[in-house]
């Protein structure tokens, strides 16, 4: 008797694990990237934000090769909203084939500024303390 229990519990967890996605930061519970907490976090000029999200690039940037190499890109989150992704080619591979008009769905740390906010932290963490983000265009991810 004490396996059916168990066998439920075990079955409940697969469920949420598999199937309720909105336990991810950032999704609207079907697991779709949702924008509206980036925009909070802009509107509240907050900092240090887990995110999750998806936007259209309007702008790709020269790389940042001062200190850790940064692959940069400016994705419109939202009506007039943009964000700059700094995505760090050290730690994570480039992002290959990114063109203007592309989609990108992204996961990282979102820190407020003036111009919309910066997207950081789309990779691993070799040192395993902070959480793993990444970056995802044309069906691949990159962390």
């Amino acid at each position: 008797m004490k396996k059916v229990p168990v066998i439920f519990i075990l079955l409940l967890l697969a469920y949420y694990v598999l199937h309720d996605q909105a336990l991810l930061p950032g999704t609207n519970g079907s697991g779709v990237a949702d924008n509206s907490r980036i925009l909070q976090a802009f509107q509240n000029h907050e900092n240090d934000v887990q995110v999750r999200g998806t936007g259209e690039v309007v702008r790709i940037l020269s790389d940042d090769n001062d200190g850790s190499r940064h692959q940069r890109f400016i994705l419109e989150v939202g009506p007039r909203n943009t964000v700059l992704v700094a995505h760090n080619i050290d730690l994570a591979p480039r992002v290959s084939g990114i063109n203007v008009g592309d989609s990108v769905e992204f996961y990282g740390v979102y820190e407020w500024n003036e111009r919309g906010g910066v997207i950081h932290w789309t990779h691993h963490d070799p040192q395993g303390r902070h959480i793993g983000g990444w970056l995802k265009h044309q069906g691949r991810t990159y962390e």
